[in-house]
């Protein structure tokens, strides 16, 4: 992931796979949003190999891309979760959710009015919008996506909480300028877990089989 175009399209298309197989196991609508994550990551990726094969720069595609990884991930993680999560965890994944909306918000309204390009830096991707204040932006970012996954209440949801957690250090200490980006493509990567979450919803809630 994030080495080359063709890493990024090829894991891409394996784990957008991994988001098919996710959605055609749930019954319950409320549980489609959480079971849809590696769907959209997946098809995040594959846009990412467009932008390396594109040599970077501006365009409809570097957008794209950065409007799944900014805003609609603020968004889409925390109210995915909440909205899976059992009845007694709900309460407090507002909190997040709250923090989410307000993040997507924000960048949002920086996206429309800023240019975002994007970077070939060896074998990472680095992407630019000149963001204010950007280490709030990124702890409030975390706290929504990262937050959510941790208090959701279901042990395969929190342990890609702690996965995604993980990545975000390491991903932070070593390509500081690329953390977007490599942090997506793990988060891509760790939302493989996702499947594992949809064999262990109660039966009633998946396809009868035989």
């Amino acid at each position: 992931m994030c080495w080359s175009a063709t890493a990024d399209l090829v894991a891409g298309a394996g784990i957008t796979m991994v988001g098919v197989a996710c959605v055609a196991r749930v019954r319950r609508a409320r549980d489609l949003p959480l079971a849809a994550l590696p769907l959209l990551l997946g098809a995040h990726q594959i846009i990412e190999s467009v932008v390396w094969r594109s040599g970077g720069g501006t365009g409809p595609t570097t957008l794209a891309w950065a409007v799944i990884a900014l805003p609609v991930l603020a968004v889409w993680v925390p109210f995915a979760v909440l909205l899976a999560a059992p009845a007694r965890a709900r309460r407090r994944l507002m909190v997040p959710a709250a923090i989410g909306l307000g993040t997507a918000a924000a960048l949002a309204y920086f996206l429309v009015h800023r240019t975002v390009t994007a970077e070939i830096r060896g074998h990472t991707v680095g992407y630019a919008l000149g963001l204010p204040h950007t280490p709030l932006f990124v702890v409030a970012y975390l706290l929504a996506t990262v937050g959510a996954l941790l208090m959701g209440g279901d042990p395969t949801v929190r342990l890609l909480g702690v996965v995604v957690a993980y990545g975000a250090v390491v991903c932070a200490a070593f390509w500081r300028l690329e953390f977007i980006s490599t942090w997506c493509a793990l988060a891509a990567l760790a939302s493989v877990l996702v499947l594992g979450w949809t064999r262990r919803l109660p039966a009633g809630h998946r396809p009868r089989t035989g």
